[in-house]
């Protein structure tokens, strides 16, 4: 049987119902992770749901607990099916943001799919459990057509605990890096460009939260009696921003901004545009670094965002000085930004500024390197090629995605060539209320995964030679 074959069998079994029955049976299991106090629910995800599917696939599996205690587990299952051949490691999470159902709109429940149009409505259907169904159902459908083969070795790394920030994952994969040993990762998260385009993007920008903070005194003073002799830490506060960014968003702090914008990055987004779904926010053309386009400045670029700034009490404004003010900032920043140089060069710049009042300090949020694979490298082109044969578009290649997720696990810890192919897209309402997964898309997805993994049986030695060379 052909590659056609293996494409239609994909679709056949998106239009049979089977997808869905499978999704709504994931969906349904309330895998929060954020709370701490599901730990019984995201291990019975991997035991009841998932292990039972990769079994089917001729997959061993162990599920391992986390170095992170007071976290949800991992599964990591194998198929191997020759040395000779190369291995991919495919990777998603199981776990969800809270389900928040009250918030949600009137007739819909995070915890059970609602199909309505074209969107499928549920609480993990494009982040994350949707996508790696797709991925997992693709492979059935490959095997399937192969014969029971899918002409490649394949393993298999879920998390519990990618919404509450992957404790314990990096841990995992440095102690378990011979276990976790590929050629290349071929993941699913995040979302396309946009609805209509397939995108693949090889890495994510780094993030960074941190804290300045200006503590003066205690309580209020009256703002008459004191004002012109005692410090107002929100003006203190303001000015410390205002030094670290400008009124159109530039950073001007050069030590948080990359040296420069690579010429395949360049080129590689060039073919991108942004802010063309419905709902999507009017672009604001002259924010951001100038000489950018904005495609540049979101994918190519370092940004500096203002979070949360609290001074006083803005719900009930006194007529006193406030005593003291906080602000959370956040850089993401692209390959070639050291986060550990963010925070003293931030310090260096508030003291020479005469700022020494504003204190710096990490926020709790766990910082995430940035990473980015060559654009010129062979599972590049390949998985472009493999793209368009199945859809008959130009897939967007995004050297980086916008966001960031734990892509360094895989580019640094394990040393991997990163290849992400997301399947959902940017108003899915992702970690908000009313999240969905497009029909549409989970269908084209589900084609381009068969695709893409019966053409890894066909070309996988060919690629590994040509990066050989």
């Amino acid at each position: 049987m052909t590659r056609q074959d293996a494409v239609a069998r994909a679709a056949e079994y998106f239009d049979s119902g089977a997808f869905k029955d499978v999704l709504a049976r994931r969906i349904a299991i309330p895998t929060e992770s954020q709370g701490g106090d599901r730990l019984d629910v995201l291990r019975s995800y991997l035991t009841d749901e998932i292990v039972p599917s990769v079994e089917r696939l001729g997959f061993k599996y162990r599920i391992l607990e986390n170095p992170t205690p007071g976290y949800g587990p991992f599964l990591i299952a194998e198929r191997h099916e020759s040395d000779n051949l190369p291995t991919v490691l495919t990777y998603g999470h199981g776990d969800v943001v809270f389900g928040h159902a009250s918030a949600w709109r009137a007739g819909l429940d995070p915890w059970k799919i609602t199909v309505e149009g074209d969107r499928w409505y549920g609480r993990g259907t494009a982040d994350n459990k949707g996508q790696h169904s797709i991925n997992l159902a693709a492979l059935e459908q490959v095997m399937t057509t192969r014969g029971g083969k899918l002409g490649f070795n394949c393993k298999l790394l879920l998390e519990m605990g990618e919404e509450a920030g992957s404790p314990g994952l990096r841990k995992l994969a440095a102690e378990e890096r011979d276990l976790l040993a590929a050629d290349v990762l071929i993941g699913s998260d995040g979302p396309r460009l946009s609805a209509q385009r397939p995108t693949v993007f090889l890495g994510s920008r780094g993030a960074m939260n941190f804290e300045m903070v200006v503590e003066l005194r205690e309580g209020g003073h009256h703002s008459g009696n004191w004002g012109g002799g005692l410090a107002n830490a929100g003006t203190l506060l303001a000015h410390a921003i205002a030094s670290l960014v400008d009124a159109k968003g530039k950073i001007l702090l050069d030590a948080l901004k990359p040296k420069s914008l690579p010429d395949a990055v360049r080129a590689a987004l060039a073919d991108v545009k942004i802010g063309q779904e419905p709902g999507d926010p009017e672009v604001d053309p002259d924010w951001g670094e100038p000489g950018l386009s904005t495609e540049e400045r979101i994918f190519g670029w370092n940004t500096l965002e203002v979070l949360a700034f609290k001074t006083g009490t803005p719900e009930a404004p006194l007529n006193a000085i406030p005593p003291s003010a906080k602000a959370t900032m956040q850089l993401r920043f692209v390959v070639g930004t050291d986060p550990d140089t963010i925070l003293p060069a931030v310090r260096k710049h508030l003291d020479a500024h005469g700022l020494q009042r504003v204190a710096v300090r990490p926020a709790r949020m766990e910082t995430f390197p940035a990473t980015r694979l060559d654009p010129t490298d062979p599972w590049v082109t390949w998985a472009l090629a493999s793209m368009s044969k199945t859809t008959n578009k130009k897939p967007a290649l995004l050297p980086n995605l916008g966001g960031s997720l734990p892509n360094d696990v895989f580019a640094d810890i394990l040393g991997l060539p990163t290849i992400w192919v997301p399947h959902s897209y940017p108003s899915c309402s992702q970690h908000a209320p009313d999240e969905h997964l497009l029909g549409s898309v989970a269908r084209e997805a589900l084609q381009i995964m068969a695709g893409l993994f019966y053409d890894l049986g066909e070309d996988g030695q060919k690629i590994m030679k040509a990066r050989a060379k």
